[in-house]
């Protein structure tokens, strides 16, 4: 029987063990390469959902500001409407009053001198 040779054996088992930790160690460089980047990554988000959030409340306040100047608007409009028809009245009354005046005079002129 031959002889086994331990210490070969020995270097062999080192050997492959030192290149599965030196291969464990590469994978682990990666890995948190790989962490590194996705967390500046997630940074950049983050920044750009704030900014994008502000974006939005500027927007909503401005909208806001429309809104309001929409209704101060809304009340200028009724009002202006509700001159609009107390002035066709009084118009109307007037040319009434008017008529009534024509007719009078009418009636006194040419009707009752009869």
């Amino acid at each position: 029987m031959a002889s086994y040779d331990w210490e070969d054996h020995n270097r062999r088992t080192v050997l492959e063990g030192r290149a599965a930790l030196e291969r464990t160690s590469a994978s682990l460089a990666r890995s948190n390469q790989i962490a590194i980047e996705t967390e500046h990554i997630g940074t950049e988000i983050v920044s750009e959902l704030g900014e994008q959030r502000e974006s939005l409340l500027r927007s909503q306040r401005g909208l806001h500001n429309a809104n309001d100047g929409l209704s101060k608007s809304r009340t200028i409009l009724r009002a202006m409407h509700r001159n609009v028809l107390y002035n066709k009245l009084t118009l109307v009354l007037i040319i009434l009053l008017e008529v009534f005046i024509l007719g009078g005079l009418v009636y006194i002129k040419f009707i009752h001198r009869s």
